[in-house]
């Protein structure tokens, strides 16, 4: 049976490099996003590459619980790797329809609640593996503010802590995984000229497949299966001081439990 993956931030330049080489493997991917029709072009793009490619989607927004709630209770059969890279980067403070801060929701709540909701289909697969994409752009984290409700919103500023939670969560994970056979590691992708590294303000150095190249590798490559709780460039293992606290990685666990509606872990 083939290995079965979920990208989510499918349609975006690195998320579609994602989807290629998992796609160049030989896995069934199932593409998630917000916008069906870019969702269903990038399909459209992919099969013209690898024309007998497993590709499926679903258009959900992922800055909602609900949603992925969904989503993940209506699926069918198992999953073994979950790529998290779905991002937003408004450059005004903007809030869900639930009221949460934009970035927060997508980029932080998103990832736990899509790793919460989705590791039950996940438990007893063979290597399973998910994969978290963060940034080395990370840091800053304020637990008094996260959602820049006291403090001026920055884009910038609240791009760089939901990087800091990626790869916190990733540790969190994979501490609370261990014993059930799901790997959970983060990684830097890259610098790609993509939507958020414009509305950063940033441009990018490489194409989209070098920025795909170490998330692709830690979803797919016979080295990275059984590794787990690590932080990674150009599939190079890197310290990661956020990962290692601790303490303050329980506290973002217990803070995202929070915010969920519903207590499955």
């Amino acid at each position: 049976m083939n290995r079965i993956a979920i990208v989510t931030g499918a349609y975006g330049a690195i998320g579609k490099a994602i989807v290629r080489g998992i796609t160049e493997y030989g896995m069934e991917v199932i593409l998630v996003g917000r916008d069906e029709p870019k969702l269903k072009q990038a399909v459209q793009e992919v099969r013209k590459l690898f024309p007998d490619a497993a590709l499926g989607y679903a258009a959900l927004d992922l800055s909602r619980e609900k949603e992925i709630r969904e989503f993940a209770e209506a699926w069918k059969g198992p999953l073994q790797v979950l790529v998290n890279n779905a991002a937003t980067c408004p450059r005004a403070r903007t809030e869900t329809p639930d009221g949460i801060e934009m970035q927060w929701a997508t980029n932080v709540l998103g990832y736990y609640w899509m790793i919460r909701y989705f590791h039950p289909h996940m438990m007893e697969q063979k290597d399973a593996r998910v994969v978290n994409v963060a940034s080395y752009w990370a840091g800053g984290l304020n637990f008094k503010d996260i959602e820049f409700k006291s403090r001026y919103y920055d884009n910038d500023e609240a791009y760089r802590q939901s990087k800091q939670a990626n790869r916190m969560l990733s540790a969190g994970f994979s501490l609370r995984f261990k014993n059930l056979g799901i790997t959970v590691n983060t990684c830097h992708p890259g610098d790609v000229v993509s939507k958020v590294s414009s509305d950063l303000g940033y441009g990018g150095s490489e194409t989209p497949e070098q920025g795909a190249d170490t998330p692709v590798w830690l979803a797919t490559s016979i080295e990275t299966e059984g590794k787990t709780g690590h932080y990674f460039e150009h599939r190079e293992k890197r310290h990661c001081p956020f990962m290692n606290d601790l303490k303050r990685v329980d506290q973002l666990m217990e803070m995202c439990e929070d915010y969920s509606d519903k207590k499955v872990v």
